[in-house]
């Protein structure tokens, strides 16, 4: 297959404080076998061969593990393939002659840095009210010292492979982080070392997100939809109850 002849519209944007706007920029003979990023590198190196300031973009591991990489592409975050990140989207997705529309992740708690890069700490800050447990456990317990059912041990399991990207957020009409809150208070919430400090937990982080700035859940599914990791919206159900036993359990005392 010959190489692709592509044109982008690219939102650029200095800083924070800057107005910003979408810069248009053709590149031809694009391999297919390319990542997304590989064909911004390509764009950059271009750029910078022209004296020109290239895109700034989040990058990390490019494997689709570390959730770093993030933008919105023709209206997709992460591009138009389901359980994808973009650094494991690639070219041959797209047609020859395409025009790729590629802007960052629109929400109030998330401020643009520069051109496609977020500020994503947000989410630093919900975990930090209680997306953890509080046990010095030394070295790795043995696997069978606490039984778990096989079924929370999945479920949960299917929970923590959320790796904060930000992609429901982006997706969501709201600009509500209940998706990744949901899975981060689902997967403790169903093993028996996150159960000491569930209630805690649930009201802490619910009160950060909403005190940052996130919108409400109104069961869009949009993030379910757009989270490369295809995290169900069942771990919303689950927070939704934690919070609510959280609550009976504070006025009880």
């Amino acid at each position: 297959m010959s190489g692709l002849t592509l044109h982008l519209k690219i939102w650029r944007q200095n800083g924070p404080d800057d107005k910003g706007g979408f810069e248009d920029y053709n590149l031809d003979d694009i391999s297919p076998d390319m990542s997304f990023l590989e064909m911004l590198d390509v764009l950059n190196e271009k750029l910078t061969l022209e004296g020109k300031e290239p895109v700034a973009f989040d990058h990390d591991c490019r494997e689709g593990i570390c959730g770093m990489c993030g933008a919105v592409v023709n209206g997709y975050p992460h591009g138009p393939e389901p359980g994808t990140t973009l650094c494991q989207l690639h070219m041959r997705h797209f047609k020859d002659g395409d025009t790729i529309i590629i802007e960052p992740w629109r929400a109030r708690a998330f401020r643009i840095i520069k051109d496609l890069v977020v500020d994503r700490s947000a989410f630093d800050k919900i975990i930090q009210e209680g997306g953890y447990i509080s046990v010095n456990t030394g070295q790795a317990p043995e696997a069978n010292s606490i039984p778990v059912p096989p079924a929370n041990a999945e479920e949960a399991f299917d929970a923590a492979v959320c790796i904060g990207c930000g992609a429901c957020v982006a997706s969501c009409p709201n600009g509500s982080a209940m998706l990744f809150v949901g899975a981060k208070v689902s997967h403790l919430a169903l093993l028996p070392q996150g159960r000491p400090e569930a209630p805690k937990r649930a009201i802490a982080m619910l009160r950060k997100m909403d005190e940052l700035g996130f919108g409400n859940c109104t069961n869009h599914r949009e993030c379910e939809a757009q989270c490369p990791k295809e995290i169900s919206i069942s771990h919303i159900a689950r927070f939704n109850r934690e919070y609510l036993k959280a609550m009976l359990i504070s006025k009880e005392k």
